[in-house]
């Protein structure tokens, strides 16, 4: 049977940009729908309301047909409605339906942890078996069968097994298929043995591996098993995934068996919030055309951050979370050596304490070197992609990343460890041939970081070639579209 041009997708997260957001897949969430609906598909969205959502603003209104909707969850009767608006972008209307429930979440401000004691929600295994299970009663009410259901991390992770055992024989969802994309490996929904009953899944898989894993019931390792395809935010973190335990948080044998059905793509940005010409957020905006209004916005960054301004001085930003994941170890290590050289560095970012005092204390020792920022401004962030000639990443892991991207947009060279999407996204600078976006250095090392900054430092000092990367840089296209692409053609694969 041939494929239908024009695809249904059922897109299911737990965050979407401008509603909720504590990470990058409400950007995602946002971002690609829009665009996958603009190249001529049905999209729809399915998400939690939960208590932070401005119900007025976002003009959420009653379906009749979903109204007081029930489901179990373990021996509990649970009603729910399934309310609707749209994601209003620049070009796309998306259709997004709020899985509306007081007791688990419009009672709730917080998406996943309690804001008194900072920790998980004891009855999360509970809220999201629910979002799951109200997908098939969404379908179920509308008639609109999705030839996709696209998930998004644990929290949706147990729509296959769902579609595959609790509603087999159900014609409606017999021709469906499943992706699900791991945006964060490490948060998996792991729960006790018992909290398995709560799915309504036969008894039997309890003794199954493929939802059990080491003694606990963990829904990300149960979606990897059932979903008919997965990816993730790369193609080299996908490799990584596979081949690295350290990288793939207990979860390496999942996903190398399932090698065949795992894809990689790269995040795109959103050139409407990131680009140098029209970033409302920085001091003068610029193009590949005038370069040297970048350095009104290095003056600005400087100055704002203490330092005398200098433009012969070459600027290094960071914009990160502050941990060992985030190459934090290697650059304390290589601190005292990056001092004696001619650069300045300024960090902007929150994380792990120890990071922090070892920042702080910096910032008083080398005052007119090194500054930082502890917390996060998205204004700041915007100025230092913009007033920064270099933007630094020796992550130890990167499924992504995001800044290595914008930095590349304005002009600002990526000085990166090769590993997940920083490895996809930019090429080693080559003195003979001229090729390349950045420097980039492989071996987690201290003295590899410091040689690539050598690198960068190098360049930096010829004036004409400095310029050349800039705008081979700036010329880079990582909009949403060639993502959405690549995602169509990973739909129509599962398909065929």
């Amino acid at each position: 049977m041939p494929l239908p041009k024009k695809l249904k997708i059922l897109f299911v997260t737990s965050e979407v940009v401008p509603f909720v957001k504590t990470g990058g897949l409400a950007d995602v969430s946002s971002a690609l729908p829009q665009k996958l609906l603009e190249l001529g598909h049905e999209v729809r969205i399915v998400l939690p309301k939960y208590g932070a959502i401005d119900e007025r603003k976002f003009k959420i209104h009653e379906v009749v047909r979903l109204k007081d909707l029930t489901t179990h969850i373990g021996e509990k009767e649970v009603t729910f409605s399934l309310r609707s608006s749209f994601l209003v972008g620049s070009k796309a209307r998306v259709q997004i339906y709020f899985l509306d429930n007081r007791e688990y979440f419009s009672s709730r401000h917080s998406l996943y942890t309690d804001q008194h004691t900072n920790r998980d929600f004891k009855d999360n295994d509970e809220r999201f078996i629910l979002l799951s299970k109200s997908v098939f009663e969404l379908v179920n009410k509308l008639g609109w069968v999705p030839d996709i259901i696209h998930c998004n991390d644990w929290q949706t992770s147990l729509i296959p097994i769902f579609q595959k055992i609790l509603y087999k024989d159900d014609e409606s969802f017999k021709g469906i298929k499943t992706l699900l994309t791991v945006h964060n490996i490490n948060s998996q929904g792991i729960f006790p043995k018992s909290a398995f009953k709560k799915t309504g899944l036969p008894d039997e898989l309890a003794d199954n591996n493929s939802v059990i894993l080491d003694g606990k019931f963990n829904m990300l390792h149960c979606g990897l098993n059932y979903a008919d395809a997965i990816s993730t935010v790369s193609e080299t973190y996908a490799k990584e995934l596979c081949s690295i335990p350290e990288a793939s948080a207990g979860l390496k044998n999942d996903l190398s068996k399932r090698k065949k059905d795992f894809y990689g793509i790269v995040n795109g940005i959103d050139p409407l919030v990131w680009n140098p010409e029209k970033d409302k957020k920085i001091t003068k905006k610029y193009t590949i055309k005038n370069l040297e209004k970048k350095l009104i916005n290095k003056k600005y960054i400087e100055e704002k951050f203490g330092f005398d301004y200098d433009e012969s001085i070459p600027l290094i930003g960071m914009i990160s979370r502050i941990d060992d994941n985030k190459g934090f170890d290697l650059l304390k290590n290589s601190f005292k050596e990056l001092m004696k050289m001619n650069l300045r560095l300024v960090v902007l970012g929150t994380g792990d304490k120890k990071y922090h005092k070892f920042l702080e204390d910096a910032a008083m020792k080398y005052p007119k070197k090194f500054a930082c920022y502890i917390g996060f401004d998205d204004d700041i962030a915007h100025q230092i992609e913009a007033g920064a000639d270099m933007f630094l990443m020796p992550s130890k892991f990167e499924p992504c990343g995001l800044n290595q991207m914008y930095s590349l947009v304005y002009g600002t060279i990526p000085i990166v460890r090769e590993t997940g999407g920083l490895a996809d996204t930019v090429i080693n600078y080559n003195e003979s041939s001229k090729k390349g976006n950045g420097f980039v250095f492989k071996k987690y090392d201290e003295k590899e970081l410091i040689k690539a900054i050598k690198n960068a430092l190098k360049l930096y000092s010829d004036k004409k070639a400095w310029e050349r990367l800039m705008k081979v840089g700036m010329k880079s296209n990582f909009t949403w579209l060639n993502s959405a692409k690549n995602y169509v053609n990973v739909y129509k694969k599962i398909l065929s």
